[in-house]
């Protein structure tokens, strides 16, 4: 057995693998690439198909680091097939003389980390051991076929073949009977082919797929102009987009133009042809079933146009999953093959496949007599080249145990327990639903940055910390979950592998954005993540992303505003400031009736707004009181969450208007609020609503004032209140708690903003007042029960659930639920951030759990 040892170990020579080589080379690192191939080329060289071509357009799917390469390679077809792309890889390998740092034909069989010496043994087929400090996976996304679970494939007396690994020597399917398994990509590009050489052709389709013309030829000229325009600013726009490839922005939402202006953009993409153009051609095709449905009957009808055989053009109409949430596929001619007439159609989900024989296929109701059997089954996407391998890293630990339940990375780079061992596009990144050559040149300068940091720093190994993969995986879920990606049973989910564990595993939040985070995750002193070397153990433990994505990029937008702090501003100026915030802001849903009119407050009239649902009353009742820091809002100033309750829990919702400080300090809005509750629980019956059943509600300092009013009107005796839900409730005047450290900027309401609404609203006096800090009341017993709502990116948060934890340990009902990753302001933003949703719905059964605990 030899053994060799060098700096860093490469698994495949694809894209990935020749840049790495090249990154380490020009680091002044060693590295031994590992490639099971006879030559370089990864996918590009196992994947020799009939019409295997790529389906990002050729000017965008190459590399960018090497400027020169645009001079010296120019590309045949605005979509480079394999042979071209396979070349292309061969000239980038020669140009750099990267062949000689590449073994070929040699596969790892198992790798293991050696924690004493602080080096990965990577052992391969040929019995050879190879020592190294860092191991890098380079093995592709979809590189290890899917195995195919149909029953008597070894029974097959004809010729097989599998699309992920054709024979390089091609195939003559002229004059044969010839049966394709499979929809897909592959099968997409390859069909046409195979139908023009067949003497008949059978395609066997289990699901279909929606697909777009390429109209492939020469690259546009248009499109050489832009790039040669500038070269530098072309590939910088490029790094920075969401999907890699830099084009025109989106309009915002399919739903937000006139049908014919619809179709007249949709014509449009369908004429050009390509993958993200077309289902960017809207913002919202992703993230909007609506909108997605009007792209999706676009291409029906496209279908039905193009098809000649009606009942044959609708058994190719998918309309099981949204368009998109499968790889959409770029086709030349595909739709159009099933007009020859020998070509058959076969839909599996009316006639399955009973098993394969030694002469054909036997379907549940017929047999097929085949030459030729094709299988483009497709791959066992983004994991099965990793878990492949036999790994095992920190304390014995192997990939299979890390991901028993599905894959978890921070970042889509590392996962924890394997030190100094690296994924490119592994999942967790945007890889797949990007152009991938983009995607990889990120991942490589990424991990290379590290090596030789690393290496600078006397630093022996780097590894994640189980939160940071936790918090990564959990944003990686949310960020899926504001799309309709997961609406699909996609290999983006593993769902086309029997047994495999259904996770969504690339990274939908676009490149540009994942470009930053993983910068940042650098910047704050290599956050998430454990390092060891001379200076001992380091861990800078934490989540890169503790916002919900569409949180996110709310606040993204915000401090582009740059606004001054309200801490700045005279009372006038924060109330106009926040006037003119509610202008731009959503209605939320429509409810039955809206009334405004007002009540006799305590020192006279003030208003209020009345929400009645479309369903017939009488109806439960909330008591509802803004929020704004008892200086800011009003009626309307939380119109679209009161909507929002309205018509999700059935109550007859009464916004409360309240006298508001400086000009009216404590306990001004503490007594209105009070006398609001008594005076809607003696009018509930004469404005639509049920005696009895009285709820109040509040965010922020409303939550305040409801909690006051619970506490008063429970001291009085008889209270009329049954339930109490509190949104990011005010509760004390201690701005001394973890909370407002943690979230002291940055997430709108700040430390110095609560500071100052409290000088405001008691500037002086006693602020231990239970009127005004009800956590200080010396009793919570007898209170009614309550629903707690406190956001993880919110100075209120601890006192929020101190106060749910101090009315439990009194006896009192209470839920207490903990928004992940939502701000002071953010559950309340209706129909404009999808995240808050779910907690909203939580918020209005809580309010029907009151009121049917009364009934």
């Amino acid at each position: 057995m030899t053994e060799a040892e060098v700096d860093v170990v490469v698994v495949g020579a694809g894209f990935a693998g020749l840049y790495l080589l090249h990154e380490l080379r020009e680091a002044g690192l060693t590295a031994r690439c590992i490639e099971a191939g006879d030559d370089v080329g990864g996918t590009w060289y196992w994947n020799r198909y009939p019409g295997a071509r790529c389906d990002i357009e050729s000017l965008d799917y190459q590399y960018s680091w090497d400027p020169g390469l645009d001079d010296t390679w120019q590309w045949s077809e605005k979509y480079a097939a394999q042979p071209e792309i396979l070349r292309y890889l061969q000239h980038v390998a020669d140009r750099h003389d990267l062949r000689r740092d590449i073994t070929f034909g040699l596969r790892v069989d198992r790798a293991r980390w050696d924690d004493a010496a602080t080096r990965w043994r990577i052992h391969t087929s040929d019995g050879a051991v190879h020592t190294c400090r860092w191991y890098v996976m380079a093995s592709g996304c979809l590189s290890v076929p899917k195995e195919v679970d149909i029953p008597g494939v070894d029974r097959f007396r004809g010729r097989t073949y599998w699309t992920s690994r054709w024979p390089h020597e091609g195939v003559d399917f002229t004059g044969q009977r010839v049966a394709v398994i499979g929809t897909g990509s592959s099968a997409v590009q390859s069909i046409p082919i195979i139908a023009a050489q067949a003497a008949h052709l059978t395609v066997l389709q289990r699901t279909p797929n929606f697909s777009v013309p390429a109209h492939n030829g020469a690259v546009s000229a248009a499109k050489v102009e832009a790039f040669e325009a500038d070269r530098a600013a072309y590939r910088a726009a490029a790094r920075t987009s969401s999907g890699g490839v830099p084009f025109a922005a989106v309009r915002p939402s399919a739903l937000s133009v006139s049908d014919d202006e619809r179709r007249d953009v949709y014509e449009a993409a369908w004429a050009k042809g390509g993958l993200l153009e077309f289902l960017g051609s809207f913002g919202d095709h992703l993230s909007n079933p609506r909108a997605n449905e009007l792209l999706a009957e676009f291409v029906r009808d496209k279908i039905r146009s193009i098809v000649d055989d009606p009942a044959i053009a609708e058994s190719l109409c998918p309309t099981t999953y949204p368009i998109g949430t499968k790889r959409l596929c770029v086709d030349t001619g595909y739709y159009e093959t099933y007009n020859r007439s020998n070509v058959r159609l076969v839909d599996l989900r009316r006639h399955g496949i009973a098993s394969i024989t030694e002469s054909g296929i036997d379907l549940v109701d017929e047999s097929l007599e085949v030459d030729a059997i094709v299988f483009a089954t497709g791959f066992d996407a983004m994991t099965g080249a990793v878990v492949a391998v036999d790994i095992e890293g920190r304390d014995g630990r192997t990939f299979a145990e890390a991901w028993h339940g599905g894959p978890a990375t921070y970042l889509g780079l590392m996962v924890d327990g394997f030190p100094n061992l690296f994924l490119v596009t592994g999942p967790g990144s945007p890889s797949v639903l990007t152009n991938m050559v983009q995607s990889i040149e990120q991942h490589v300068e990424w991990i290379v940055a590290r090596i030789d940091h690393m290496r600078r720093d006397g630093i022996d190994s780097i590894e994640p910390t189980p939160a940071a993969v936790a918090g990564w995986v959990q944003h990686v879920n949310a960020y899926a979950d504001l799309t309709l990606m997961k609406d699909a049973n996609s290999w983006y989910l593993g769902a086309n592998v029997p047994g495999k564990p259904r996770v969504f595993m690339p990274y939908v939040g676009g490149l540009g954005n994942y470009r930053t985070i993983c910068d940042e995750a650098v910047a704050h002193d290599h956050l998430g993540f454990v390092r060891r070397g001379a200076r001992g153990i380091e861990v800078n433990d934490g989540v890169i992303r503790r916002a919900q994505p569409d949180v996110q990029m709310m606040l993204d937008a915000i401090a582009a505003f740059d606004m001054p702090g309200l801490e700045t501003l005279t009372p006038d100026a924060a109330r106009t400031m926040m006037a003119g915030a509610e202008a731009m802001r959503a209605p939320g849903p429509d409810v039955g009736e809206i009334v405004d009119s007002t009540w006799p407050a305590p020192a006279g009239p003030l208003p209020y707004r009345l929400y009645r649902p479309a369903t017939p009353g009488p109806h439960p009742v909330v008591a509802y009181f803004h929020g704004g820091g008892w200086v800011m809002g009003g009626i309307t100033s939380d119109d679209p969450l009161c909507r929002d309750l309205c018509h999700r829990a059935g109550a007859l919702v009464v916004s409360f208007g309240y006298r508001h400080a400086p000009e009216a300090p404590f306990p001004a809005a503490a007594d209105d609020a009070c006398a609001a509750v008594r005076w809607l629980a003696a009018h509930a019956a004469e404005l639509g609503g049920m005696p009895g059943a009285l709820a109040v509600a509040g965010w922020s300092a409303g939550g305040n004032l409801a909690a006051v009013a619970c506490q008063v009107l429970r001291d009085e005796g008889a209270s009329p209140i049954v339930g109490q839900l509190l949104l990011s409730p005010v509760t004390d005047s201690d701005l001394t708690r973890a909370s407002y450290r943690d979230n002291a900027t940055g997430y709108v309401l700040t430390t110095t903003a609560m500071a100052w609404f409290w000088d405001q609203y008691l500037p002086h006096g006693d602020r231990a007042d239970p009127r005004a800090a009800p956590l200080r009341a010396s009793s919570f017993a007898g209170l009614p029960p309550a629903f707690v709502v406190t956001a993880e990116l919110d100075p209120l948060r601890d006192e929020g659930a101190a106060y749910a934890d101090a009315l439990r340990a009194a006896g009192v009902p209470t839920t207490h639920l903990a928004a992940a990753g939502h701000t002071h302001t953010s559950i309340g933003m209706v129909d404009v951030l999808p995240s808050g949703a779910p907690v909203r719905a939580a918020m209005a059964e809580g309010l029907r759990g009151f009121f049917d605990a009364v009934a």
